[in-house]
């Protein structure tokens, strides 16, 4: 990552005893403490031979080690893999026979995999380490070497890996920077680890989660409000899962901003928000892996007809289509095309379901579906080809669960094909059963579920997991 790299040595130049992270502990790391880290690691590495094209896996706590080991590894004009971390071990496994990596990093008890993983045996292992000189006299790598290779989520089968040049991994820093940029110092909690990285280049001071990614649930209201509290968090970086949990948390009157994504940004959501921090900032960013970022919403600019509209079935409002990107639809499905769209896969294979190549571009098929309005604003419908047919019409499933979520005790809604006809799954208060049946059947859907709780997707846990809905008996 050539660019992120020289943009993270200007920010050591500009900001040497600046805090550029702050570990869940509470440990800050200076930028400067950042690059000595990362410089050592260079030193240590390359002499246990790890070379230019080599790959390295990592499995590593979020925290300063891990961003001074990516540095690290790029340095030496090495790629990292990293493993879709919502998959646990299997995630791991699945990197290692998919990439074949030289090398395996590891920090603090996840050494301990390569001992009972096979799979990890033939690897270089390396650790992080103390001493070393500066990093001086190394050539950067070339702006199309690859830097990362990350994977899909795998909600729709196997995950699939996602290699990323360092002028890819520039150019998607240049098409997020703008969001992110301020004309004040912020302290952005940050539970991304993309902004992070962001940040990073840009001199910026991230606060990093004190809670695991994986057990959302667990994370209670009082000690998301404490973690903003006690480390002055300006801005904060957080997939919808996390917004509900802010949204019952107590006011902290330091938090002006939120950027909110990698999941669907519901209206109810935002009013749940705002109604304890008026004149709360949200800023609702749409993307895929394969291409972050599409759209961006400041929510503010959604007026009472946006809002009408949604109500009655128009679809999700995404906002403006970023600049650097091209969007269009074919199908009714949304495809991207830029600098900052993911290019392939690892196994080209992959690209037939997903890639089409026209007149020397490559279009990105998101999955998602969509419309342009007159302002050439993007809504979303959901996902490309999980409409459903009911006697009066086609429906798309944000059609109905944006609308459906507005009910009295909705908090959750699928719109499912079902067996033999549609159903509606909704997850709230079952004593509304009877209400919601009604309000279904006036748009043609004759059978409501109700269920307990709405099975939710490993990484965010912020969209619906369609795949394990449809194994579960919805009568």
């Amino acid at each position: 990552m050539s660019d992120l790299l020289r943009d993270f040595a200007a920010a050591v130049a500009r900001h040497p005893d600046r805090t550029a992270l702050v570990e869940a502990s509470g440990n800050a790391i200076s930028f400067a403490d950042l690059q000595t880290r990362s410089h050592a690691f260079v030193s240590s590495w390359a002499a246990r031979g790890i070379a230019p094209g080599d790959r390295v896996l990592l499995a590593m706590p979020v925290g300063a080690d891990l961003y001074a080991a990516l540095a690290a590894v790029w340095s030496l004009g090495a790629t990292v893999v990293l493993p879709e971390p919502a998959m646990g071990l299997r995630g791991l496994i699945h990197a290692a026979r998919t990439t074949r990596p030289r090398a395996f990093c590891s920090a603090g008890a996840y050494g301990l995999l390569q001992l009972a993983l096979p799979a990890l045996w033939p690897m270089i292992h390396l650790r992080p380490s103390t001493g070393g000189g500066a990093n001086l006299g190394r050539p950067l790598p070339g702006p199309d070497d690859i830097a990362l290779i990350s994977f899909t989520s795998g909600t729709t089968g196997a995950p699939k890996a996602i290699p990323r040049s360092h002028a890819f991994l520039a150019a998607q820093h240049h098409a997020i920077a703008p969001l992110l940029d301020s004309a004040t110092e912020e302290r952005d909690l940050t539970a991304f680890p993309v902004f992070v990285l962001i940040n990073i280049a840009s001199g910026r001071t991230s606060v990093l989660p004190d809670w695991k990614m994986s057990r959302l649930a667990h994370l209670s209201p009082d000690r998301l409000a404490a973690r903003i509290a006690t480390q002055n968090v300006t801005r904060a970086l957080l997939p919808p899962a996390l917004c509900e949990t802010l949204a019952r948390a107590p006011a902290t009157p330091m938090l002006h901003t939120v950027f909110t994504g990698g999941g669907p940004v519901f209206p109810d959501l935002l009013d749940r928000l705002w109604s304890n921090r008026p004149g709360l900032r949200i800023a609702c960013v749409y993307g895929s892996t394969e291409a972050e970022p599409i759209a961006h919403l400041e929510a503010a600019a959604i007026t009472a007809r946006d809002r009408a509209a949604m109500d009655a079935g128009a679809g999700l409002l995404a906002g403006h289509p970023v600049p650097g990107i091209d969007l269009r639809l074919q199908h009714g499905e949304i495809l991207v095309a830029g600098a900052h769209v993911n290019a392939g896969y690892l196994d080209p294979a992959h690209d037939a379901e997903n890639k089409i190549r026209e007149d020397g571009r490559i279009w990105h098929r998101t999955g998602d579906a969509g419309r342009l309005d007159g302002a050439g604003r993007l809504w979303l419908l959901g996902r490309a080809g999980a409409e459903v047919r009911t006697d009066a019409a086609t429906l798309h499933p944000f059609a109905v669960e944006v609308a459906a979520r507005t009910w009295p005790g909705v908090r959750q809604a699928a719109l499912m094909p079902g067996k033999g006809s549609p159903c509606l799954v909704i997850e709230g208060t079952a004593s509304h059963l009877q209400d919601w049946q009604a309000r279904a059947r006036a748009l043609g859907i004759v059978r409501v579920t109700a269920i307990r709780r709405m099975p939710m997707d490993r990484r965010h846990a912020s969209k619906i997991d369609r795949a394990a809905l449809a194994r579960r008996d919805l009568g």
